[in-house]
């Protein structure tokens, strides 16, 4: 019997589950009125949420837009190329040397997020999934359903506290206190720090941020409750330099503003002194904050390397929740393929894994540095 129905009788995220338990090959779709979102699925894994629709409808194209990882004019180059060949965009972008693979599968890994994010809340539409259709090209991705839609879920909770805590997109934003010249900060507060001058709004930075807005958010939020920006006031007439619609490639760059903010780049560059020389980290890996194991020697790491390290912890709870045991080396998950081998170190640190069967837990330790 075919896989289909309403999402009324079951969520996305039931489907999704059931996928991913039978390891099943191919692709889901949800459609409601003008809506219609994929999940292609192989051997139980996420391979990617872009639907067959025009190169301007396309996900990962207006994520890549948005976040601005690539020029317009080389945009534009894949826009052209494209229309002439008929190719894949990630076949254009990784054949065409606009980006490395690596760092094209960390923007589609954050592409499908944001999909799943929104996916997941719809109430609404009929679903269906279709075995013979599956992914035509190269696997770039292929994440974890269990652990996609944890974090997804994670996600559009937090969202709902971000549209609660910016509803008024007037406030202004103010950088009240500088992070300590050795505290380590994220890639994503780095780039909103290098936008926000106490002259602009929520709303503006969201928008100037080269982040997602769920991202862009997500920072600003921990930058507020670290104390590192405050509300400064609230604008009451429409500003001079408003922030300006999106419009098509052929037509222009993406949204900035009039008068445009700085960015990270300028801040990086002419601001590093006085910011005491903040280091940059790599991008966010995707961390998952419902499941935490004991660990120790994470309080002085990063943000970045706690999120590596909790990913091998979710990673572990899933494994054992499927097999009902710890696995008894880290290297098992790799052979599985349930982790990359460069996930078992962080910072060029071995993770230290010690099962406890009869305790039926785990102990997961980060070297402190020497």
């Amino acid at each position: 019997m075919a896989l289909q129905g309403t999402l009324r009788e079951f969520s996305a995220t039931e489907i999704l589950q059931l996928l991913a338990s039978q390891r099943k090959t191919g692709c889901l779709v949800i459609e409601d009125d003008d809506r219609k979102a994929s999940v292609y699925v192989l051997d139980g894994r996420i391979v990617s949420t872009r639907a067959d629709v025009p190169l301007d409808r396309d996900t990962l194209y207006q994520f890549l837009r948005r976040v601005r990882r690539l020029s317009e004019e080389q945009l534009r180059g894949i826009v052209s190329l494209h229309a002439e060949s008929d190719r894949d965009l990630e076949d254009l972008i990784v054949q065409g040397r606009y980006l490395e693979t690596e760092e094209i599968a960390g923007l589609i890994e954050r592409q499908i997020l944001d999909d799943l994010m929104v996916m997941i809340e719809w109430t609404e539409g009929r679903y269906h999934f279709e075995p013979e259709h599956r992914w035509r090209n190269p696997v770039i991705v292929r994440l974890s359903i269990e652990a996609s839609l944890m974090e997804a879920a994670r996600r559009a909770d937090e969202r709902k506290r971000f549209t609660e805590l910016f509803s008024d997109g007037r406030q202004i934003v103010s950088v009240r206190d500088l992070p300590d010249p050795d505290e380590e900060i994220a890639d994503e507060e780095s780039e909103l720090f290098g936008i926000i001058d106490g002259h602009h709004t929520v709303a503006e930075v969201i928008q100037a941020a080269p982040l997602s807005d769920y991202e862009a958010s997500e920072a600003l939020m921990r930058m507020i409750e670290a104390g590192w920006v405050e509300f400064l006031g609230r604008r009451e007439t429409v500003p001079s330099d408003p922030v300006t619609a999106a419009a098509p490639v052929s037509e222009g760059p993406p949204p900035l503003l009039v008068n445009p903010l700085p960015t990270a780049l300028s801040w990086a560059r002419e601001g590093a002194v006085a910011a005491g020389g903040v280091a940059f980290l790599a991008l966010m890996w995707i961390g998952a904050q419902a499941i935490r194991p004991p660990s120790r020697n994470l309080a002085s790491d990063t943000v970045f390397t706690a999120a590596q390290v909790r990913d091998v912890q979710m990673t572990l709870q899933l494994f054992h929740r499927e097999h009902g045991q710890y696995p008894a080396r880290l290297e098992d998950l790799v052979e599985d393929r349930w982790l990359q081998r460069s996930q078992l170190s962080v910072g060029g640190r071995p993770l230290h894994y010690r099962p406890e069967p009869q305790a039926d837990r785990f102990t997961l330790d980060l070297p402190d540095k020497r």
